[in-house]
C-alpha cells in the first residue's frame, strides 16, 4: 500500500496532501553563479511550499550532483568504482595517485575534489596504462602487497582495451539496458547490432570483425574479455568505468542497440545461436567445415550487410515488432529442421 503524502501546511493551518515538483534555484559557489534544478514539496490545496523531512538533504545532493556535472568533476561513485576495479583501498589509492594519504577518504565523505585531482582520478578510471604509470611512479609510497594486487588488476584490464572504443561503449550500453547477459548471448547481440546498424545507417558501428565459430558468430577479442564467465551471466565491474560515457554514442547507435536488446535480447544465447545457424553469413563462412569443427574464418561485413538488407526487404527492422517477426520466422525454420 502506497503511503499518502501528508504534511502540515502553514498557510492552510492543517495537514494536507503535497506533491514533489522541480524548481530552479540560483547559488553562488566559489564566486561563480549557477542555476540548479532542485525538488520542492508543494501543498495541493493552496500551492504554497511545505517543509518535509529530508528535503534539505535531498536538495544538497541534487546541487552536489549537478555542480560536479557542470564542472566535469568525478562523483563519489566514480571513486568507489575506481577502488573496486583496481582492488585498492582508500589510503593506498591516495598515495598511488600522488595525493595526501587521506585525500580519497575525504572525497568519499563528500568533499569535492579540485579539477586537477578530479582529472587524475578520471584518467586512472578510464586508462589502465595511466594507472600502471602512477603505480610505478609512486611505488615507494604504497605497501608491496597493495602495489602487486593493484598492478595485477590493472594488467588484467589489458584485454579490455584491445577492443575499440565503440565496441566498449556498445557492450557497456547493452549491460545497462539488458537485465542479464551471458557471453554467448552478448556475442550474438553484437552481431545483430552490427548487421542492423549497417543496413539502417550504411556504415559499421564498430570496426571489429567476427569469426564463424562452431557456436555462431564470435568476436574473438570480446571472447577473450569474458571467457572466464563461461555460461554464466556477466557481472563485470571493469565496465563501470564506461557508465558515464554513453553520451559518446550517437542517438542512432543507441536506437539500434535498444532495438536489439528489446528483441533478440529476450532470448537465451543458445536460441540466438540457433538463429545465426540458419543465416547465410555464418553458413557461407563455414562451407568447408564439418559440424562442430573449429574455424577462425572471418564473416565479412559485406556479407553481413547484404544478408540484413535482404531481411529488411521482408521485415521492418526499424522497429521491435518487425525484428520479432523475423526472429519468429527463423525459429520456425529451426523447429521444422529439428522435427525432420
Amino acid at each position: 500500500m502506497v503511503k499518502e503524502r501528508m504534511q502540515f501546511c502553514i498557510e492552510c493551518r492543517k495537514e494536507t496532501r503535497y506533491r514533489l515538483q522541480h524548481t530552479l534555484c540560483k547559488k553562488c559557489i566559489k564566486e561563480k553563479e549557477y542555476v540548479f534544478e532542485i525538488s520542492e514539496a508543494v501543498c495541493e490545496e493552496c500551492g504554497e511550499r511545505v517543509n518535509i523531512p529530508g528535503i534539505m538533504d535531498k536538495n544538497a545532493q541534487e546541487i552536489d550532483s549537478q555542480y560536479r556535472e557542470k564542472e566535469g568533476l568525478v562523483t563519489v561513485d566514480d571513486i568507489s568504482n575506481l577502488m573496486e576495479v583496481y582492488k585498492i583501498g582508500k589510503a593506498p589509492l591516495s598515495l598511488a595517485l600522488g595525493f595526501g594519504e587521506i585525500t580519497i577518504t575525504r572525497y568519499l565523505a563528500g568533499q569535492i575534489p579540485s579539477k586537477k585531482y578530479s582529472d587524475i582520478i578520471r584518467k586512472a578510471l578510464e586508462s589502465p596504462a595511466y594507472m600502471i604509470e602512477k603505480l610505478n611512479e609512486n611505488a615507494d609510497k604504497i605497501g608491496d602487497t597493495a602495489y602487486k594486487k593493484t598492478m595485477n588488476a590493472a594488467k588484467g584490464l589489458e584485454p579490455l582495451f584491445a577492443l575499440s572504443e565503440k565496441m566498449l561503449l556498445t557492450i557497456s550500453y547493452v549491460f545497462r539496458k539488458a537485465e542479464e547477459v551471458t557471453p554467448l548471448a552478448l556475442q550474438k547481440m553484437l552481431y545483430f547490432i552490427q548487421g542492423i546498424y549497417m543496413v539502417l545507417f550504411n556504415e559499421e558501428l564498430f570496426c571489429e570483425d567476427c569469426e564463424a565459430w562452431a557456436h555462431g558468430p564470435v568476436f574473438r577479442n570480446v571472447y577473450e574479455v569474458f571467457k572466464n564467465f563461461k555460461y554464466n551471466p556477466i557481472d563485470d565491474t571493469r565496465f563501470s568505468m564506461f557508465q558515464k560515457r554513453f553520451n559518446e554514442l550517437s542517438e542512432n547507435e543507441k536506437e539500434v542497440i535498444d532495438l536489439v536488446v528489446e528483441s533478440f535480447g529476450m532470448y537465451s544465447g543458445k536460441t540466438l545461436e540457433r538463429i545465426t545457424h540458419e543465416e547465410k553469413p555464418w553458413i557461407d563462412a563455414r562451407v568447408n567445415c564439418i559440424a562442430g569443427e573449429p574455424s577462425n574464418e572471418v564473416i565479412s561485413k559485406v556479407a553481413i550487410r547484404q544478408y540484413f538488407l535482404e531481411v529488411a526487404e521482408k521485415f521492418d527492422i526499424r522497429n521491435v515488432d518487425g525484428i520479432k517477426n523475423y526472429i519468429r520466422s527463423r525459429l520456425e525454420v529451426t523447429s521444422t529442421a529439428n522435427i525432420k
